[in-house]
């Protein structure tokens, strides 16, 4: 029943599908350009990293569970964000001296009695 719902005008993909599009998605996966929120937020949450490294008998029911649960809260109005992807400073801090980094290390040494 949910699957038939999900395929309707919410726009979310059938499970098998989104375990496709989750596990075919580049890195880095929040710039992907997902079918919907639901299948970035349930390859975040059955990690990224097991997907990826666990043949699709094992991975695909971890995802498939995460995926249900996320549609479901979907079908009842939750509102999914977009994945974010961190961005970089705009201003990186200026580069240490010689003299500044060999202080540094000394610190870091004394600390972790080096």
């Amino acid at each position: 029943m949910l699957q038939l719902c999900a395929a309707g005008d919410n726009g979310l993909p059938e499970a098998r599908a989104a375990y496709r599009e989750a596990c075919n998605a580049p890195s880095p996966k929040a710039a992907f350009n997902w079918s919907h929120p639901a299948v970035y937020h349930a390859g975040r949450e059955a990690n990224w990293f097991f997907l990826a490294n666990n043949p699709e008998h094992v991975a695909y029911p971890v995802f498939a569970e995460h995926y249900r649960k996320i549609c479901a809260r979907v079908l009842e109005g939750d509102a999914l964000p977009a994945p974010e992807q961190p961005l970089l400073e705009e201003k990186p801090g200026e580069p240490l001296s010689k003299a500044e980094n060999a202080e540094r290390m000394a610190q870091l040494r004394a600390e972790l009695e080096l």
